[in-house]
């Protein structure tokens, strides 16, 4: 009974994307600042797991918590939005102005949330900046290197590897928020959502607002490397992966392959059909009258 059809899911997700373009400037920030820091929190989490365990698979398990507790509490995160604002857009009931002030808000909510929690978070593996003895710093420094360093060694494949890792994960985020709206229950709404996340952190994929906090994070515990190295060969293709991976796999596809059948449509139908069965009943004894 919990469970809701696809041709409703792509209702909801053009409402849901409709609400988010026309949430206040003051509302796009403080939702993105709260769902940037929380998905710091998760994954810093999936990396102490991760250590403790040494199995990444038990880092990928726990990392959904932080996504599970920003769709319940209809926070943003850019990334989901990517797969639902175009629909929005598509359907005529908002504007890319719109949508790119969404974006814009989001992400500079993202930053700071992201930021703030990697100065906390440096500040206690760090006891303050006098222990560097900590495995999570070397971890955050590593990472760091390697998610900007390591494309950049590559070059223009490079660019293109982190590009396509981008697109495979937001194809998974964007499934997951849409997969939390299948369920009306909340159990249901947490089961349907963690399968996407858990298989796009399992395999290293890039995600732009984890890499808010990483990227960041690493650079403030002695990572070399320079603002350039994060937006030039990071944050910026990741975002234009992101993008693409939500709105053409996610949003666009689930759009074409249930438009024709939508709810919305199905129930106008239906409408339509009741009224034209009770105009035929109206005019039957006019008719039968004519007819004697």
């Amino acid at each position: 009974m919990d469970y809701v059809k696809p041709a409703e899911v792509l209702d909801t997700m053009i409402e849901t994307g409709s609400t988010k373009a026309n949430l206040s400037k003051l509302q796009m920030l403080i939702r993105g600042f709260l769902g940037g820091a929380i998905l710091a929190f998760a994954t810093t989490l999936a990396f102490t797991a991760t250590a403790q365990t040494s199995l990444g698979i038990v880092g990928a398990l726990v990392f959904p918590v932080g996504f599970v507790i920003i769709i319940l509490l209809g926070l943003e995160l850019v990334t989901g939005s990517f797969a639902l604002i175009p629909l929005t857009v598509l359907e005529g009931k908002t504007s890319v102005r719109r949508m790119l002030t969404n974006f814009g808000w989001v992400i500079a909510g993202h930053l700071i949330g992201c930021a703030v929690y990697a100065a906390l978070y440096g500040l206690t593996i760090t006891k303050m900046g006098t222990d560097m003895s900590n495995p999570m710093i070397q971890t955050l420094i590593q990472l760091s290197e390697t998610k900007t360093l390591g494309y950049k060694s590559m070059g223009w494949e490079g660019m293109a590897l982190v590009t396509i890792k981008a697109i495979l994960c937001n194809w998974m985020v964007t499934l997951g928020v849409v997969m939390a709206m299948t369920s009306r229950s909340t159990s249901g709404k947490i089961i349907a959502m963690w399968l996407p996340i858990l298989i796009f952190f399992a395999q290293g994929f890039e995600h732009a607002v984890v890499n808010m906090f990483v990227i960041p994070a690493g650079m403030m515990l002695g990572a070399d490397v320079s603002m350039a190295d994060w937006w030039i060969w990071n944050q910026i293709p990741v975002l234009i992966g992101n993008f693409f991976g939500g709105a053409v796999f996610t949003g666009l596809l689930i759009y074409m392959s249930q438009k024709k059948v939508s709810s919305r449509r199905l129930a106008t139908a239906s409408i339509h059909e009741d009224d034209r069965r009770v105009e035929n009943r109206a005019m039957l004894p006019k008719t039968m009258e004519e007819s004697l």
